[in-house]
C-alpha cells in the first residue's frame, strides 16, 4: 500500500515587489537584500484571499491529476496566516471547491507545514482512511509582515502550492519522513501580539542548516539511499545562504538544489509545493527520480521527506 503523487498546482499573485521597491519603503538596498537572502523579488497579494490562492492552486493540481472536487475525502491545508481564527481555512476551501464528501482541516507548522501535512496524509492513506487527499500550503505573509523592520520585511512573500494524493496498491511515492519540533526555541521565530514575524537570524541559520541536516540524513538512511542517488533536493526557500549551507553539508552539487527565492523569497508553507509544481513543470523532474525535500520553520519545527516522483 502506497501514497502516490497524481497532480501539483499552483498560484502566485502577479503583483511583484522589488527589492528596489523596498529601497523606498525602508531603510535597505538591493546589494544588501541580495547578498544576505538570495531575495530579488517577491510576490505580494493584494487583491487575492488566502481561500482565493489556495482555491486556485487546487483547482489546477486537481485537473493535473484528473480528479474532480467530488473525489478528494480530505483537505489538509497548511498554514500560519489563517482566513479567520476559525472556521478553518481547510473547511472554506472545501466550501469553495465544491467537496462534497470527507472533512477538511488548517495544520499549523509554520514553513514545516507542508511536510508535516504530507507526513499526516500518508498515514491516513496507508491506513485505508482515505483514498485521495488534498494537501495545500498557502500564505499571505505580507499580513503579517511589520514594513518598518527592514530585517524581516524583505524576507517574505504570498502564494499557495497544491498536492493530490491517492492511495496505491503499488510501492508508495513517500520512501521515508521524518518531522521533528522543539518548542523550547519558540522565540527565535514567531509573531508577536500585534501578529507582526519576529526572528533572531543568526541563530535560525545556525540551528536551520544543523537540523535540517540532520533531517535528511535520517530519512536518507532509513531509505537506504545515498545523496549521489537523489535527482533533486527542494530545500524550504528561507535564505540562499541556508540553501547553499546544507547542499555542502550534504555533499549535493548545486546543480541538483532548486532554488526560487530570488524570484518569491519565503512563502513558508507554500514553498516547499511551489518549487515542486516548478521543478516537474520545467523537466527538473521525471517519473522514478528521487527528490529530497527539507525544511524549517516557526516552533521550531523540521523535518524531512524522501519521494520517487
Amino acid at each position: 500500500m502506497g501514497t502516490k503523487i497524481l497532480g501539483t498546482g499552483i498560484y502566485l499573485p502577479e503583483n511583484v515587489l522589488t527589492n528596489f521597491d523596498l529601497e523606498k519603503l525602508v531603510d535597505t538596498s538591493d546589494e544588501w537584500i541580495t547578498t544576505r537572502t538570495g531575495i530579488k523579488e517577491r510576490r505580494i497579494a493584494k487583491e487575492e484571499s488566502v481561500v482565493e490562492m489556495a482555491r486556485s492552486a487546487s483547482l489546477q493540481a486537481l485537473r493535473n491529476s484528473g480528479l474532480q472536487p467530488e473525489d478528494i475525502d480530505v483537505v489538509v491545508l497548511a498554514t500560519l496566516t489563517p482566513e479567520k481564527k476559525f472556521p478553518s481555512t481547510g473547511c472554506l476551501l472545501q466550501a469553495e471547491l465544491g467537496v462534497k464528501k470527507g472533512y477538511a482541516f488548517d495544520l499549523s507548522a509554520a514553513c514545516s507545514g507542508f511536510l508535516y501535512a504530507l507526513e499526516v496524509s500518508d498515514g491516513l492513506l496507508k491506513s485505508g482512511k482515505a483514498e485521495r487527499i488534498l494537501v495545500v500550503g498557502v500564505e499571505k505573509l505580507s499580513e503579517i509582515v511589520d514594513w518598518s523592520d527592514r530585517s524581516t520585511c524583505v524576507l517574505f512573500g504570498d502564494g499557495a502550492g497544491a498536492v493530490v494524493l491517492g492511495r496505491s496498491e503499488d510501492e508508495s511515492d513517500l520512501l521515508a519522513s521524518k518531522m521533528y519540533s522543539e518548542g523550547g526555541l519558540w522565540d527565535i521565530l514567531y509573531a508577536d501580539k500585534c501578529g507582526y514575524i519576529k526572528m533572531k537570524g543568526r541563530e535560525l541559520f545556525k540551528v536551520a542548516v544543523r537540523n535540517m541536516e540532520e533531517a535528511c540524513r535520517e530519512v536518507l538512511n532509513t531509505a537506504g539511499v545515498s545523496p549521489e542517488e537523489v535527482a533533486l533536493v527542494i530545500p524550504h526557500q528561507a535564505n540562499v545562504r541556508i540553501i547553499n549551507a546544507l547542499a555542502e553539508k550534504l555533499g549535493i552539487p548545486r546543480e541538483r538544489v532548486y532554488v526560487n527565492i530570488d524570484r518569491y523569497g519565503n512563502t513558508s508553507a507554500a514553498s516547499i509545493p511551489i518549487a515542486l509544481h516548478e521543478a516537474i513543470e520545467q523537466g527538473r523532474l521525471k517519473r522514478g527520480d528521487l527528490v529530497l525535500m527539507t525544511a524549517m520553520g516557526g516552533g521550531l519545527t523540521w523535518g524531512s521527506a524522501l519521494l520517487r516522483y
